[in-house]
């Protein structure tokens, strides 16, 4: 859930007084916003910290980003019900949520996150970011399979979108979608009587998963975060 409010709504709601109070406290300079005396009406995040007199009116929260890898097996959740549940393995006590899904037994790349303006805005991009995957299948590939997978291909009652589909090896190619329906490569394959025998997502965005190995995660740069929040 994301948190962002005009700082006059915070000063009426934390501080329990009128608009005209609360707006005459930020023009006249007695609010710090991170450290520094802020004039205007600006929007408040989740990590601002706001201190007026000396008292803490809003506690800033850490930002968590990370780049996950998910290993096989693991469904792409936090549900405690469901068997083999992503929060069983994650190595942190943090309360992150994953941004994006892969299937069971799909594996690779996860953005992890506490910040609800991520998920916002990837559910908003749904149709925009590139999602880049590695995938084995279990026959030769031929330049029908390659031509057919990159113009679309019908699953579902739709048809996908074109996409990027490049061959690596004679039974491996990357493909990059800029969609994220159910399983979808899985069904793409089996439509042209393919079978996925492994499929590894290596990019979301700008994010890379990098040397990550199945289980183990890092922290975002500066760069990487920018251009995802």
């Amino acid at each position: 859930m994301t948190f962002r409010n005009r700082l006059q709504y915070l000063l009426v709601k934390r501080l329990q007084i009128s608009n005209k109070m609360a707006l005459s406290l930020i023009q006249s300079g007695a609010i710090m916003v991170n450290g520094l005396v802020v004039n205007d009406n600006v929007i408040i995040n989740l990590e601002d910290e706001v201190v007026y007199n000396n008292q803490l009116i809003k506690e800033g929260k850490k930002m968590i980003y990370l780049a996950f890898y998910k290993p096989r097996g693991i469904e792409t959740t936090l549900n405690t019900s469901i068997p083999e549940n992503l929060k069983e393995i994650l190595p942190f006590e943090d309360a992150l949520f994953p941004v994006g899904r892969l299937d069971k037994e799909s594996e690779g790349l996860l953005l992890l996150t506490n910040d609800g303006r991520l998920f916002d805005k990837t559910l908003r991009k749904e149709h925009q970011t590139e999602k880049e995957y590695l995938v084995t299948v279990d026959k030769v590939i031929n330049e029908e399979f390659i031509t057919r997978m990159s113009s679309g291909i019908q699953i579902m009652g739709k048809m996908t979108l074109p996409c990027q589909v490049e061959k690596i090896t004679d039974f491996s190619f990357k493909i990059i979608l800029v969609q994220g329906l159910n399983r979808q490569i899985r069904r793409m394959c089996y439509q042209l009587h393919y079978e996925v025998l492994e499929l590894i997502r290596t990019r979301i965005g700008n994010v890379l998963l990098e040397n990550l190995m199945p289980s183990t995660y890092r922290h975002l740069s500066m760069t990487e975060i920018q251009q995802e929040v």
